[in-house]
């Protein structure tokens, strides 16, 4: 609801009061959701250029050029409080809304990424919810044929009651021919393609601006949209098509705040006169504020020249979808709307884009790390608990739901980065945070969240081309959250200034809490990251192969996987030198490694689980330190002789086979045999599918 200040402003600026119309579509394009309201001065602290971009952020979708006659079209977006009210239709309507994005660029969707974040699946509503978000995901994107090769799974207490649902799409299209999202010529029409717009969905902007409460379920559910994948084939298909002809001028998804929404972004170059009672409906006897604000999905709006309007109903019928003639650009800088003859809306378009007023909030720093106290749990059963726990275990449950190899691009998904075949070199895809150590070190947390995508890349031998990101926060009307994002915020912008990759678009996802279950989310910024390099598929390192690790191991447990089985506590990860990406990268581009993988989650021992899991390995450290810190900045890498690494400051720890992995410890000998690891690391899948 917009505050009585805002309607004091109204008033003021306008002269009169609002009408139900304009009401609408203030309370929705004034919302959090639309107008970055409490971010927007920190979001412009961050790099955005660099020589690849050819468009930044603010249009629906970035462009980044990948070569001379290939870009990609990459984009971010969230569906979280949909996702719990309805987290099938939730989840699979944001993914049709993010590949809507590319697709208004003129650009072919071609992969998605999914960083999921849930409550623990101990609880029935949790793993409710987890099934039927993936299972949105896996239908939308399976019949629409754009594969989800790469995602992130975290599960904290923190989440349940607001779980998040982050999506990344990439696209690609030819560099001299991408669309944008402002129209172009005063007198060219707005031509509406797609679904027959209902009534669901209404609300959706403001929805997504807000708290769960505890009637959330039933109460909102109206504001959560359905979706229809086969008539986004199909409009994928078309837009594609009318794109191809050269003769859209501009495009536009509609999705936060509807019709209203797209109209008036679309249009604040010049203005807009909007004809509600053209567009083709679901539902008899809807009104103005709900044709305008409705959020039903799979529509795009195009504007083209009043000569090629028949043209791009002609390719629309080809493709057996609907299409109107909604409206027309005008030189005078007002959105106005008009139903049956009658003006319901006439405004400053200034007023309604961009207009709204910034907040200011309080901030308050917080300590949250705690002293270390040493577990006495042998290392063994350490060792099986964080193998166990669903952030570290297998996820194949969820996975095999997607059809990841369609498009017939895939190379390798299955360790640090996707790898997708493009052109003659290899896209390589990475997603995701570390809430727990972000909610301890907010800056220094986000910060990292760079490196270790960073590291990602440099372990297949690609380089950064650019960052979308995705700002997952409770209320910022908190102090301590407002704090939480403005260090995130500048944690982010300080690693990618460092390592030189711009951050090219994204979205921000305020008031992710739940009286229901008395929570704030973790500060989650989630990230999704792109590079460019040669084509390499993952395989794992041969029998007799030399294991050794790269980087300085530090005591820090607080927020690791370690404190979430045991509550040890202790600090969270400094800030990790970036140096360290790049010598790996060389190591990987010069054949001198076999394999190379980060050390996050889990530290060493899951790296190791993911690497090698027979092999003999022998630590001379604290046993915790070096199995289950997790410092940043670390590699453990395969291979075949020493001199492999000569110059480059390492420590080799073992030998690749066996019938086991065995760990020899200061102090002891642990022996984690196949079935046992086994039985830890599809703990998840059995207590998913049980």
């Amino acid at each position: 609801m917009l505050s009585a200040q805002d309607l004091a402003l109204l008033r003021k600026t306008l002269g009169r009061d609002p009408t139900d119309v304009e009401l609408a579509c203030f309370e929705n394009l004034w919302s959090e959701h639309c107008s970055y309201r409490s971010t927007k001065p920190l979001l412009k602290t961050l790099p955005t250029e660099g020589g690849e971009v050819l468009l930044g952020p603010g249009d629906d979708a970035a462009i980044v050029r990948f070569s001379d006659t290939c870009a990609l079209a990459i984009g971010m977006e969230s569906h979280n409080h949909p996702s719990y009210v309805d987290p099938y239709d939730g989840a699979a309507t944001g993914v049709g809304g993010i590949v809507r994005d590319i697709l208004s660029m003129g650009a072919r969707p071609i992969a998605l990424m999914d960083p999921l974040y849930f409550g623990p699946l101990e609880s029935e509503k949790n793993r409710y919810i987890f099934e039927h978000v993936v299972a949105g995901i896996g239908d939308y994107g399976n019949c629409i044929g754009v594969p989800v090769v790469r995602g992130e799974l975290v599960f904290d207490p923190s989440y349940s009651g607001n779980p998040l649902v982050n999506v990344v799409c990439v696209g690609i299209v030819d560099p001299d021919r991408y669309i944008t999202a402002r129209v172009k010529v005063p007198g060219n029409r707005l031509v509406l393609i797609g679904s027959s717009t209902g009534r669901d969905g209404l609300g959706g902007a403001s929805f997504a601006s807000r708290d769960l409460s505890l009637d959330a379920e039933a109460a909102d559910r109206p504001s959560v949209q359905v979706g229809d994948p086969y008539t986004e084939k199909l409009l994928i298909d078309a837009i594609l098509a009318m794109a191809e002809t050269g003769k859209v001028l501009s495009c536009r998804d509609l999705g936060a705040a509807g019709l209203a929404g797209a109209s008036s972004e679309m249009a604040s170059t010049f203005g807009a006169v909007i004809y509600a009672d053209r567009v083709h409906l679901r539902e008899t006897g809807m009104v103005p504020r709900e044709i305008m604000l409705a959020e039903s999905q799979e529509r795009m709006l195009i504007e083209v020249a009043p000569g090629d309007v028949a043209l791009m109903g002609a390719i629309a019928e080809k493709y057996d979808l609907r299409w109107s003639e909604i409206g027309e650009v005008i030189a005078d800088p007002r959105y106005i709307v008009k139903f049956h003859g009658e003006v319901v809306a006439d405004l400053p378009i200034d007023l309604l884009v961009g207009g709204a007023p910034l907040c200011a909030w309080e901030k308050k720093p917080y300590a949250a790390e705690t002293p270390f106290v040493r577990p006495k749990t042998a290392v063994k059963d350490l060792a099986l608990a964080v193998l166990a726990h669903p952030d570290v275990a297998n996820k194949d449950w969820a996975y095999e739901q997607y059809d990841r190899d369609v498009q017939l691009r895939s190379v390798s998904l299955c360790h640090d980065a996707a790898v997708l075949r493009l052109e003659d070199k290899a896209l390589v895809l990475s997603c995701g945070c570390n809430p727990r150590h972000i909610y301890l070190r907010p800056f220094e947390g986000t910060a990292n969240a760079v490196i270790e995508n960073a590291s990602n890349l440099a372990c297949l031998g690609a380089d950064p081309l650019c960052i979308v990101d995705c700002l997952n926060f409770a209320s910022p009307e908190h102090p301590e959250v407002f704090w939480q994002l403005e260090q995130c915020v500048l944690g982010l912008g300080d690693a990618a200034r460092r390592m030189a990759i711009p951050i090219v678009g994204g979205n921000v996802s305020l008031y992710n809490e739940s009286d229901e279950f008395g929570t704030q989310i973790k500060p989650t910024p989630s990230l999704g990251m792109a590079g460019r390099g040669e084509v390499r598929e993952w395989v794992p390192p041969a029998e007799g192969e030399l294991l050794a690790l790269i980087g300085k191991t530090l005591p820090v447990f607080g927020g690791s996987v370690l404190d979430a089985v045991t509550g040890c506590g202790g600090p969270a990860p400094a800030m990790a030198d970036p140096a360290a990406v790049s010598l790996v990268r060389d190591l990987v581009r010069d054949n001198r490694v076999t394999v190379a993988t980060d050390l996050s989650r889990g530290g060493l021992l899951a790296a190791l689980v993911k690497v090698a899991p027979r092999a003999d390995v022998s630590l001379a450290g604290d046993p915790l330190e070096e199995l289950f810190s997790e410092t940043y900045g670390r590699f453990l890498v395969a291979v075949r002789d020493e001199a492999a690494l000569a110059g480059v400051e390492h420590r080799t720890i073992g030998t690749v086979g066996g019938d086991a992995l065995t760990l020899r410890l200061k102090g002891e000998t642990v022996v984690i045999t196949p079935g046992e690891l086994e039985t830890a690391l599809t703990s998840t899948t059995r207590l998913m599918r049980y």
